[in-house]
C-alpha cells in the first residue's frame, strides 16, 4: 500500500488526485487552486469536481466569478476517503495492538524507516526492531511463533513486505553506542514508532 499517497493509490487518475488535495485541507478554494495542487489541468479538475458535488462529496459555493469548493465532510462517502488520509495513523494503532498481545512480551517494539516517517509507498517495507524481553532466548519457541504470526498479520494488514530486525536487549548498549552503521540506530531513536514497549534508552537505562 501507497501510505504516502493514500487516496491517490485506491482512486488512480484525476479524481483520486483531486479528492487527496480536498481531503488533506478543510480550506475551501478555487478549482484552478485545486487543479494546481493535484497537478492536473483547471478544465480536468472542473469535471472532476462537478461530478463529486452531483455525488454530494463536494459543496461549491459562488464567491464573486470565482466557485469555492472543499470536501463535504459530513458526507459518509467523504468520510470513507478522510480515512484513507488516517490510514497510516490508524494502521499503525492497530499494529500496535496485536503487538502488546505478544507472549512472551517484547521488551521494544518498534517501526522504523520510511513507515514511521509517513513516506511508505507500495514498494516499501514495514522495517520493524523487535527487542527479546530479559531472558527470553533468541531461539525460544514461544517468542518465535508469536512474532512470525505478528509479522503475517501486519504484512495482511499493511500489504507491504514486513523486515523484522531482531536483538536482545544485552545487545542494545554496544548497538546504540555504535553511531557509525548508516546512521540505523540514529534513525530508530529520531523516527520510530513505539507499538509496545520501552524506548531503547529506558531499556539500556533500566538494564
Amino acid at each position: 500500500m501507497d501510505y504516502a499517497q493514500p487516496i491517490e493509490a485506491v482512486i488512480p487518475g484525476v479524481q483520486g488526485r483531486v479528492l487527496g488535495v480536498l481531503a488533506r485541507t478543510e480550506a475551501e478554494m478555487t478549482i484552478r487552486t485545486a487543479a494546481r495542487l493535484a497537478g492536473v489541468s483547471a478544465q480536468q479538475a472542473t469535471v472532476v469536481v462537478n461530478r463529486l458535488v452531483d455525488l454530494g462529496l463536494v459543496t461549491r459555493r459562488e464567491a464573486g466569478s470565482a466557485a469555492l469548493v472543499a470536501l463535504d465532510r459530513e458526507s459518509d462517502a467523504a468520510r470513507v476517503v478522510l480515512g484513507l488520509v488516517d490510514l497510516r495513523r490508524s494502521t499503525l494503532d492497530r499494529l500496535g495492538t496485536l503487538a502488546r498481545a505478544i507472549m512472551p512480551a517484547p521488551a521494544s517494539l518498534i517501526v522504523f524507516g520510511s513507515f514511521a516517517r509517513g513516506e511508505a509507498n507500495a514498494d516499501s517495507d514495514l522495517d520493524v526492531l523487535a527487542v527479546r524481553g530479559a531472558g527470553v532466548t533468541a531461539d525460544e519457541e514461544a517468542w518465535l511463533d508469536a512474532l512470525g504470526e505478528w509479522e503475517r498479520a501486519a504484512r495482511h494488514i499493511t500489504g507491504n513486505r514486513v523486515e523484522l530486525l531482531v536483538v536482545g536487549m544485552e545487545e542494545l548498549p554496544l548497538l546504540l553506542r555504535d553511531r557509525g552503521q548508516g546512521g540505523l540506530w540514529r534513525s530508530i531513536e529520531a523516527d520510530g514508532v513505539i507499538l509496545a514497549g520501552c524506548r531503547l534508552a529506558e531499556l539500556v537505562a533500566a538494564a
